[in-house]
C-alpha cells in the first residue's frame, strides 16, 4: 500500500522516523511530507535515507525561480496516488487546519484532495490538548471518520506532566494496520446496540446511565471499516452516526428490544454494547409531578432482558454481551456469558477517568465459553472495537471447524 507520512512540528517528530520505518517493514510505499516546523525538529535528509524516496517539504520545488505546472499540481497527484495518510506529530495547528479546510502549505493542500482513510496522531501541551477548541477540531475529524490515535500521559518536553505525549511509533503502525484490514467481515450483518436507554418518570424526566455510546459505535465503524452490513439500534448519544450503517434511534429499554427483534432475522453476528437501563417506572403519570412532599416512592418493574432473550433465541449466531462492572471483573464477566448464553462477553470496569463510559479509551476482559479469558490493554475505543472483531473471527472459525462447517 502507497502511504503519506504527514510530519508536523513538534519535538516529537523525531519519532516519525521509526514510524517510517516500521511502516516500510509493513511492507508499504511511504512518502514523507514535512511542514516548516517539523524540518526545525528533524532534517528531511533522514526520511530520504529510510524510504529511499524524495521529501516533500513545500508547495514548490526548491530552487525553482518560478512556479511550474508539475510542482502547482504536485499535492493533487500525491494525494491521488496513495491509499492511506497518518499525520504524526498531528499538531493543535495541523488539526486546526485539517478541521477548517485551510490550505496554506503542502501538507494542509494535500488533505482537502485525499480521499483516502486518514489516521491521525496528535502530539502537543496538556494545556493545548485539553483546551475546548482543539477538542472541538478533533470532534470534526472524527465526525468526517478519521482515526485518532489517542496521545499518551507522562511527562512532556515543556516539563509538564499530563495527556499529550506522542503515542508510540508501534501503537500508530498498529492504528495504520487497522485501518487498511481487508475486509474481513464481508457477508456478515452485524446487529449491534449502543448507548444507554431512557425510562420514563413523567413527560419530563427519566432514569438513564452514564454510557455515552462510544464504545459501541467504535465497534460499529470497525465492523463497516472490514466490509460488515451493520444495524445499529442506539439510545439517545452525542454522536455522529458512523458512516455505512444502519442506525435506528430508540429511547427505552422496551423499544430496543422490539427493534432488535424486528431486524434479527439477517444477523450474523449480535453484539449488545448498550447500557439498558434494568428498571423502569410501573406506571408513567400522564402529566408532570409536582414538588409537594419531602420524599418520594416511585414503583419499579424490571425492564426486558433483552441478552438473556438472545441468548435463547440466537440459533447458531454469535452473541457477544458487555459486562459494566465497578468490582470483580473476571467473576461477573464469566458469570454473565453463562447465564445469558452468550458465546463471548466483553467486560469492563466503569467508574475511572481512563475507562469506562464517557472516556475515549477503554480496557476490557473477554470471557470465551472455552473458559478462555482475554485481557485487552487500555486503548482508544476504536482499537478495542478491532481487538474484539479479531477474537470473534477466531470464535467463528473454530465454531465452524467444531461443527464441520
Amino acid at each position: 500500500m502507497n502511504i503519506v507520512l504527514g510530519v508536523g512540528g513538534g519535538i516529537a517528530a523525531y519519532k516519525s522516523a521509526e514510524l517510517a520505518r516500521l511502516l516500510l517493514q509493513q511492507g508499504h510505499a511511504v512518502q514523507v511530507v514535512m511542514t516548516a516546523g517539523a524540518q526545525e525538529f528533524i532534517r528531511p535528509l533522514t526520511f530520504a535515507a529510510l524510504t529511499g524516496r524524495k521529501v516533500i517539504t513545500s508547495l514548490f520545488a526548491a530552487g525553482e525561480p518560478e512556479a511550474t505546472l508539475s510542482s502547482a499540481i504536485e499535492h493533487i497527484s500525491v494525494a491521488q496516488e496513495n491509499d492511506l495518510l497518518v499525520v504524526a506529530p498531528a499538531t493543535a495547528d495541523l488539526l486546526a487546519k485539517f478541521a477548517h479546510g485551510l490550505a496554506d502549505d503542502f501538507l494542509s493542500t494535500m488533505y482537502l484532495a485525499f480521499r483516502g482513510p486518514v489516521v491521525l496522531a496528535p502530539a502537543m501541551n496538556t494545556h493545548m490538548w485539553l483546551h475546548a477548541a482543539t477538542q472541538s477540531n478533533l470532534d470534526t475529524l472524527r465526525r468526517r471518520g478519521h482515526r485518532v490515535v489517542e496521545p499518551g500521559e507522562g511527562e512532556l518536553a515543556c516539563g509538564m506532566v499530563g495527556p499529550g505525549r506522542l503515542a508510540e511509533p508501534d501503537q500508530i503502525a498498529a492504528a495504520v494496520a487497522a485501518e487498511i484490514r481487508r475486509p474481513d467481515l464481508d457477508g456478515e450483518t452485524v446487529l449491534l446496540t449502543a448507548g444507554p436507554t431512557q425510562e420514563p418518570l413523567d413527560p419530563v424526566r427519566f432514569i438513564s446511565n452514564r454510557s455515552s455510546g462510544k464504545m459501541g459505535y467504535a465497534l460499529a465503524e470497525a465492523a463497516a471499516a472490514r466490509g460488515a452490513k451493520v444495524i445499529l439500534i442506539s439510545g439517545p448519544v452525542n454522536l455522529a452516526p458512523p458512516r455505512g450503517c444502519l442506525v435506528i434511534p430508540v429511547h427505552t429499554a422496551r423499544e430496543m428490544r422490539d427493534k432488535v427483534f424486528e431486524n434479527l432475522q439477517p444477523a450474523t453476528i449480535i453484539i449488545k454494547a448498550a447500557a439498558v437501563a434494568d428498571f423502569h417506572l410501573t406506571k408513567v403519570p400522564a402529566q408532570k409531578m409536582k414538588k409537594t412532599a419531602a420524599r418520594l416512592s416511585l414503583e419499579l418493574d424490571p425492564t426486558p432482558d433483552i441478552l438473556a432473550e438472545l441468548g435463547r433465541k440466537k440459533g447458531d449466531r454469535l452473541l457477544v454481551g458487555f459486562a459494566a462492572e465497578t468490582e470483580n471483573l473476571a467473576q461477573e464477566t464469566r458469570r454473565k456469558l453463562e447465564a445469558k448464553n452468550c458465546d463471548m462477553v466483553a467486560g469492563n470496569l466503569v467508574g475511572g477517568e481512563e475507562s469506562g463510559f464517557e472516556s475515549d479509551q477503554n480496557e476490557v476482559l473477554l470471557a470465551l465459553r472455552s473458559g478462555e479469558s482475554i485481557p485487552l490493554p487500555r486503548a482508544s475505543k476504536r482499537e478495542i472495537a478491532d481487538r474484539i472483531f479479531d477474537e470473534i473471527l477466531k470464535l467463528r472459525l473454530h465454531l465452524y471447524a467444531s461443527d464441520g462447517r
